[in-house]
């Protein structure tokens, strides 16, 4: 199951570079897609906004003043599911993923895959 983490980061003690760790970790092939450009263990920070076939979930970790910008890309890759990490609930973009038969999850990455409903 294919994960696109929206927001990656570089710095450590960021959510976003915890969550594309932890999804590594539990077995998920994870995509870290980001602003900048870095690592995270071995896994490159896309800025190009890649085409990624079979996408399953896209996670975001960019609050809802900045989605606007990422929207299509968000539509492009055609989700089953996209995850609204806290801070970047917006009831707009869920209504337009919900019009796209996409699911829409209001919960934390990180909290699913501790708790094993991650999937």
């Amino acid at each position: 199951m294919k994960t696109v983490v929206i927001g990656a980061s570089p710095n450590p003690s960021r959510y976003a570079f915890r969550a594309t760790l932890a999804l590594k970790d539990n077995g998920f092939e994870v995509v870290p897609v980001g602003r900048r450009s870095g690592m995270i263990d071995e896994l490159a920070i896309h800025t190009d906004r890649p085409h990624i076939p079979e996408v399953h979930t896209v996670t975001l970790y960019v609050g809802p003043q900045n989605q606007g910008s990422w929207m299509d890309y968000i539509w492009s890759l055609h989700p089953k599911r996209i995850i609204f990490n806290p801070g970047t609930e917006n009831p707009n973009m869920e209504a337009l993923a919900h019009s796209r038969g996409i699911e829409t999850v209001v919960g934390c990455t990180l909290v699913m895959l501790a708790v094993g409903t991650y999937e």
